[in-house]
């Protein structure tokens, strides 16, 4: 359920998907799934149902069927008006996921980085408001990034 954010661009963004649209790609792409990828999907979705809050590490190598994955789960987070925010390490892979962006212009890491860096995001910015409603944040290729990047989204923690 969300509040008012009717003021919120961000949020108005994320929850403007077309439901209907987004249901019908997640059973086109659920159905192909692999068994691999379906535990996966089950373990990652029932996290995202149950708001448990959760970090998931998936790794396999460049064409086992990762971003497969993550689409699978965006269009099923988005057929249910929730918000999911996908980001990657590399503007090459966030343009792989729908509604991708990199994890630094998403939120707002910047760009030199040290173990006391924060995210330039204020406790009641639209982008602060978005992250609190957010059900599920998939980051790609997430070992590329430093580890400053995570522990200075961390730091930043808004909710």
């Amino acid at each position: 359920m969300y509040l008012d954010f009717a003021d919120n661009n961000l949020i108005i963004e994320e929850t403007s998907y077309d439901t209907q649209e987004m249901a019908e790609l997640h059973k086109s792409l659920i159905s192909s799934c692999t068994d691999e990828q379906l535990d996966i999907y089950n373990t990652i979705m029932k996290s995202v149902e149950n708001d448990e809050g959760r970090l998931f590490f998936v790794h396999g190598s460049g064409g086992c069927g990762k971003t497969f994955l993550w689409k699978t789960l965006i269009s099923k987070v988005r057929s249910e008006s929730k918000i999911v925010l996908p980001v990657a390490s590399s503007g090459i892979a966030a343009t792989l996921m729908p509604g991708g962006r990199t994890a630094h212009s998403r939120f707002k890491i910047p760009i030199v980085l040290d173990e006391y860096s924060m995210c330039n995001i204020s406790q009641q910015s639209d982008i602060a408001k978005l992250i609190q409603q957010t059900s599920l944040i998939i980051w790609d290729e997430a070992p590329m990034q430093h580890r400053y990047a995570f522990e200075c989204l961390d730091r930043s923690y808004v909710i």
